[in-house]
């Protein structure tokens, strides 16, 4: 097969509606990524920035918390080039930390605040941070870790610290500061720093939690900067300014997870309100902010919206935005039907600061969807057995380049990149449109008899089984037919359905939908299934309890 010349055919789709998008955004701002917010308080100094359980703070008062908190890391001998730990929920603190941490010339290290003792020691030895903010409640796990870490300040906040409660004064102890009373000892005086925005790290996220061991990634303020750009403001270019301060969006997402830290950051860009929600798990939350704010956006994840299209969705003027993982075209029907509203989905991971494709369509019905490339944003897919790039509608490993994708893993610039484009591990295709669907992960396609299967494509059958509230199917090893694998799914059923459709039905409903050789042959009812922290089905873990089960000996069924 000859090499094929895409020639960015994707470009002809960049259209909102009636309105053309611009090709390109080039050249980028070749600025610190705390600029965005110190020019959104300078433009709407007393918009309303951070909503969160009755606390407001606007931008002004925002910018200044941030500001004083820069000048304490400051004097505590934070400079640039250092690394910072937060180990934070979704709350004010984390904004304020992340644009503290910048100021100083330093990179923001985000720990799930979820992480175990192992998995911190393992990122803060990583990076080698040596300042870790935190919740109360982590200093115990915190003090187990720094005798074997370089951890020389730790800052400790309460979840009450932002709300209309009473701040609780946290207990004082012996060498640890306090997150309020840092910044209440401080004017709002950053230290002056030159950043290098190309070279300098902004952030050094660990990913590979779902897939693997955490790898460190290293993203400049220049990708960051970058990706905000790609975004929301090259596709609300034509009415910036009718939403530019004035609109609002609610963040359900996991702020230390890359897609919600770029919600953030978009936000702050364009001067929005920031409705927070600490919880992610708290569906019912979720739909009463949006029936209360009626915010201009939601962000949240597919399995976010697989149990709220389970909830009475009122008629909403709302923009939902789905990513991190996979949505069920189901899902995404039956939220978009009772919201009257599209449900838009894209692409991103964190190598690439982490958007690379958006549906501008607002919503396909095509399984895996993700839309077109984002501004500046080259692909190619190749097709593993020949080295090739594909042809329009062959699916391919798809690659990665563009002023977002990171400089590389952690501390080896260019770790993780072929000639500059990065490998996404993911299978896709393109149409003639330009528009590309995600097929399935390369770790999750099943060879079955030399037949390759696509779990993905599986899950989204499954899910169109009434019964079905979250399935997953994976690969198991075949106890026939040594060295090829079987599909195995695992159910968790609506609350109406429990005890009364079994592994039978399941499959029989899949011989109708599916190729004989990829029809799950071991069916598995759970109450609950494995989430990740950032709420995305637990394949990963899965698969190790499924070969845990081989090696003993045990049986799929």
């Amino acid at each position: 097969m000859n090499k094929v010349n895409q020639s960015k055919r994707w470009h002809k789709s960049y259209k909102l509606g009636r309105y053309q998008l611009a090709q390109s955004l080039a050249p980028y701002p070749e600025l610190p990524l705390f600029t965005i917010l110190d020019e959104s308080a300078s433009g709407n100094p007393l918009a309303t920035a951070i909503d969160y359980y009755g606390m407001k703070l606007n931008y002004e008062e925002l910018k200044n918390e941030c500001d004083s908190l820069a000048a304490a890391l400051a004097q505590l001998g934070l400079k640039r080039g250092d690394k910072v730990v937060t180990i934070l929920p979704t709350c004010p603190q984390y904004i304020i930390s992340t644009f503290a941490i910048l100021k100083t010339g330093a990179a923001h290290v985000p720990c799930g605040n979820l992480h175990q003792g192992p998995e911190l020691q393992y990122q803060i030895n990583e990076s080698g941070a040596e300042t870790v903010i935190g919740l109360a409640e982590h200093l115990s796990c915190i003090e187990s870790i720094k005798p074997t870490t370089k951890i020389r300040n730790i800052i400790l906040t309460s979840l009450k610290d932002y709300t209309a409660e009473q701040p609780g004064n946290l207990e004082p102890v012996k060498g640890i500061y306090q997150f309020r009373q840092l910044i209440a000892a401080h004017k709002p005086q950053p230290p002056e720093v030159e950043i290098d925005p190309k070279n300098d790290l902004a952030y050094l996220a660990f990913t590979g939690g779902a897939t693997g061991r955490p790898r460190g990634v290293m993203l400049t303020h220049y990708n960051r900067l970058s990706n905000v750009l790609q975004g929301l403001p090259w596709t609300t270019a034509n009415h910036a300014e009718s939403i530019r301060g004035r609109a609002s969006v609610i963040i359900a997402v996991p702020l230390f997870h890359l897609y919600g830290d770029w919600v953030m950051l978009t936000a702050i860009y364009l001067g929005f309100k920031i409705i927070l929600v600490q919880d992610p798990r708290d569906i019912d939350s979720i739909l009463e902010l949006m029936v209360e704010k009626r915010p201009f956006m939601v962000s949240i994840v597919p399995t976010q919206l697989m149990k709220l299209c389970q909830k009475d969705i009122p008629t909403q003027p709302v923009h939902i935005m789905s990513g991190s993982s996979y949505l069920p075209v189901a899902v995404c029907e039956s939220v978009s039907q009772k919201t009257r509203k599209p449900v838009s989905d894209g692409y991103g991971l964190t190598e690439a600061s982490p958007v690379t494709h958006i549906d501008l369509t607002g919503f396909s019905k095509t399984t895996g969807c993700i839309g077109v490339p984002v501004p500046d944003t080259d692909v190619k897919l190749i097709n593993e057995e020949t080295g090739l790039e594909c042809a329009v509608g062959e699916a391919g490993h798809m690659y990665i380049k563009g002023p977002q994708v990171m400089k590389g893993y952690w501390p080896n610039p260019g770790d993780g990149l072929t000639d500059g484009w990065l490998p996404t591990g993911d299978i896709a295709r393109m149409n003639e449109d330009g528009c590309f669907f995600i097929v399935d992960r390369l770790k999750d396609m099943v060879n079955i008899s030399g037949y390759k299967v696509y779990t993905s494509v599986i899950d989204d059958i499954l899910f169109r089984h009434p019964a079905v509230s979250m399935a997953v199917s994976i690969g198991v090893p075949d106890p026939e037919r040594p060295g090829s694998e079987r599909i195995k799914a695992f159910i968790q059923l609506k609350e109406q359905f429990k005890n009364k459709v079994s592994a039978t039905e399941i499959i029989s409903y899949c011989k109708k939908k599916c190729p004989p050789y990829a029809v799950p042959k071991f069916v598995e009812f759970r109450e609950h299934l494995p989430l990740t922290a950032t709420q995305k089905l637990f394949k990963r873990k899965l698969r190790e309890e499924e070969m845990n089960k081989a090696a003993k000996g045990n049986s799929n069924q």
